[in-house]
């Protein structure tokens, strides 16, 4: 997953079946890995995770859904970044 940018994986993060696609030069790529799969878009949320400081960050371009009230990049509800955040730990760490 590293290949692609080589210090850190983007990803989409499917929070209803806790499951990741990563590794894209987009989140949307990874995106629509999870969508083929059967994944519901308003279920996937962007993040990307760093490997070496093990640090998990919340901002890409899907993030951007004011129909979900999340007009900007960041993840902005603190629960939903939490359950990314425990999806990503849980799969890398």
């Amino acid at each position: 997953m590293l290949e692609e940018l080589q210090t850190y994986i983007k990803l989409a993060v499917d929070v209803t079946h806790g499951i990741a696609a990563g590794g894209g030069e987009w989140h949307a790529d990874c995106e629509q890995v999870l969508l083929a799969d059967g994944s519901r878009q308003e279920d996937i949320w962007g993040a990307d995770w760093s490997p070496s400081t093990r640090q998990v960050t919340f901002e890409a371009f899907i993030n951007i859904r004011p129909r979900q009230n999340n007009r900007g990049m960041q993840i902005q509800n603190p629960e939903l970044r939490k359950q990314v955040e425990a999806i990503v730990r849980h799969l890398f760490e």
